[in-house]
């Protein structure tokens, strides 16, 4: 984008000149960081007191192990693109075949960070 104004008001310049000039100046590419709070629920803590009521209630009864998994991200589970990544050899990106379509088949979603076998 830079690179296109500076070409629009004459320069000869490539995006890739921008880069290296960027660069020898101190600048990278950086990623978002969340810093600014925004407001929060007044009653933030109450599913945390009822896992913990739940928590209890099971261990007294002898209902081991107890089990919280916090998470908002799903994954379909199946034979889909997802944004990992995986160890291929050179030439051979088409190893594992994926579904063009994300439609949720019949073994649903998952979280990621959850606990299964593959």
């Amino acid at each position: 984008m830079l690179a296109e104004e500076l070409l629009g008001r004459g320069h000869d310049v490539s995006s890739r000149t921008v880069h290296r000039s960027l660069k020898s100046l101190g600048y990278s590419l950086q990623a978002n960081k969340k810093t600014i709070e925004g407001t929060q629920d007044p009653d933030r803590d109450a599913p945390f007191r009822y896992i913990a009521r739940q928590t209890q209630a099971r261990l007294k009864n002898g209902l081991v192990p107890v089990l919280s998994v916090d998470t908002k991200k799903k994954e379909l589970v199946g034979a889909y693109k997802n944004g990992g990544r995986e160890w291929r050899k050179v030439g051979d990106p088409d190893a594992e075949p994926v579904k063009t379509h994300d439609f949720i088949g019949k073994l649903g979603k998952v979280s990621p960070y959850g606990v299964y076998e593959g």
